[in-house]
């Protein structure tokens, strides 16, 4: 493919359909267990994200009972997207032993750092680092649970439902994230004078939040069952020819991606606002702090904000789906959105300098605008990187554009251990993060192979 679009020769099927009957009619078929797959995946998906996402949201009681400081909090958040090193193996194991074997390492890998940061042991600094290997091992699956939701979709489902399966199984992660900026901030109590005066501060706080990974722990162990028990790599029948057409070596696919100029640049246009916003907000709390936000509202505001762009998501996807062909159309309109929003947050918070109008509603309103247009580009960006890149199989293209989006998280984050006392130049990242990807996305030229496929091959 080169910088340009497929050839004829290369959007030919690669395992042609096979036939069955004197109407040689092509053997597909949809499974309606595709739907038990799916909510597995992603049920495992949204307890990833809850664990990755559990201490942002709680930053001043994590202070409080553990001693934590802000740079500690920021390294509990970077686990995540440290967790993405060993990315590759994650995806030769998908590409050569199926789904199956790549997501029960996962489960397994989250299992035990749930149940390592649970024990309660009573020596704090030994205590910190526990918490600190739990967040590692849970780090350890995102590159499995947030890169192979195309994977799957193609594998289970049906051309006109790609997409919708796609979104859903991306972006529950990101809806575990969410769910635990309202869980944390709720049953979690926040330090406060009365709590102190008893002598009751440490100790409330620490058995709450004992509570919650206790919790955590015993859904993760009833998904690593169910999975272990039925978890299966592929349908008996593909659903389509695309599905069950051959694929490029995971040696040729990467080195096809690494020299496809136009994959680079849709992959940056994704990696870059899509990681930047993550980071800021795993650290939500700590930067509405000085806007005089209290963690609770900071909760709220995170927990909209990605619920607003997990709705939005799936009902594009499924608009995407209805009307094939219009991916750069729909992300062109999500950026720019994205873009205003992050500008006009920006700028309230520095309303003593641009004399906007700074309001709880105007900060709540802007702030969740930015995830909502971020958070539900995800599963259109995943889709167009398929359509670019095929014969490139689902996962290993997914989980090249996931290492790279957690690559930007990781470095917003590691700066931020060292300038965490003044953290308005955050915003400022996901202001110009979202003019870039605008302006790559502008400039991208779509195409779409694997859709080519589906609907003249099939035929």
């Amino acid at each position: 493919m080169g910088a340009g679009s497929s050839t004829e020769a290369e959007r030919e099927p690669l395992l042609g359909p096979a036939y069955v009957g004197t109407n040689r009619q092509p053997v597909s078929r949809v499974y309606g267990r595709r739907w038990l797959v799916l909510t597995l995946f992603s049920l495992l998906g949204l307890m990833q994200g809850m664990v990755w996402n559990f201490w942002g949201p709680i930053e001043n009681s994590a202070v409080q009972a553990y001693g934590f400081s802000k740079s500690d909090i920021a390294v509990l958040v970077l686990w995540g997207p440290v967790g993405f090193i060993p990315w590759l193996l994650f995806m030769w194991l998908m590409d050569k032993k199926g789904l199956r074997s790549s997501l029960l390492l996962s489960a397994l890998f989250m299992l035990l750092g749930a149940t390592l940061r649970s024990i309660p042991v009573t020596d704090q600094h030994i205590r910190r680092w526990m918490i600190h290997g739990g967040q590692f091992l849970n780090g350890l699956a995102g590159p499995t649970i947030m890169s192979a939701g195309p994977f799957l979709s193609t594998t289970w489902f049906a051309p006109d439902q790609r997409a919708t399966a796609t979104a859903v199984a991306s972006l529950f992660s990101y809806l575990g994230g969410a769910a635990s900026f309202l869980v944390g901030p709720l049953i979690v109590p926040a330090p406060n004078a009365s709590l102190a005066a008893a002598g009751l501060s440490n100790s409330s706080i620490q058995s709450r939040i004992q509570l919650v990974l206790y919790a955590e722990l015993g859904a993760i162990a009833m998904l690593f069952t169910a999975v272990l028990f039925y978890f299966p790599s592929r349908p008996p029948i593909p659903p389509s020819v695309a599905a069950a057409s051959q694929r490029l070596s995971y040696r040729s696919s990467i080195c096809r991606l690494l020299s496809n100029f136009r994959f680079l640049m849709i992959a940056l246009a994704y990696a870059v606002p899509t990681g930047v916003v993550a980071g800021w907000s795993g650290v939500l709390d700590m930067v509405l702090t000085p806007a005089n936000v209290s963690q609770v509202n900071a909760g709220w505001v995170g927990f909209w904000s990605i619920v607003g762009g997990c709705i939005f998501g799936v009902a594009m996807a499924r608009f995407a789906d209805s009307i094939r062909g219009m991916l750069k159309l729909i992300l062109v309109l999500m950026l720019a959105g994205a873009s205003l929003s992050s500008t006009w947050f920006t700028l309230t918070c520095l309303s003593s300098f641009t004399h906007l109008p700074s309001t709880s509603a105007i900060l709540y309103t802007s702030c969740i605008l930015v995830g909502v247009f971020i958070n539900s580009s995800v599963p259109i960006f995943f889709e167009l990187f398929i359509e670019t890149v095929y014969p490139v199989p689902e996962g290993i293209t997914c989980g090249v554009v996931t290492f790279l989006g957690n690559l930007a998280t990781g470095l917003l984050l590691f700066f931020l251990t060292f300038y965490c006392t003044e953290v308005s130049w955050l915003n400022w990242c996901v202001t110009g993060s979202c003019l870039f990807s605008l302006v790559l996305i502008l400039f991208f030229k779509e195409s779409y192979d694997r859709l080519y496929l589906d609907v003249f091959v099939s035929v």
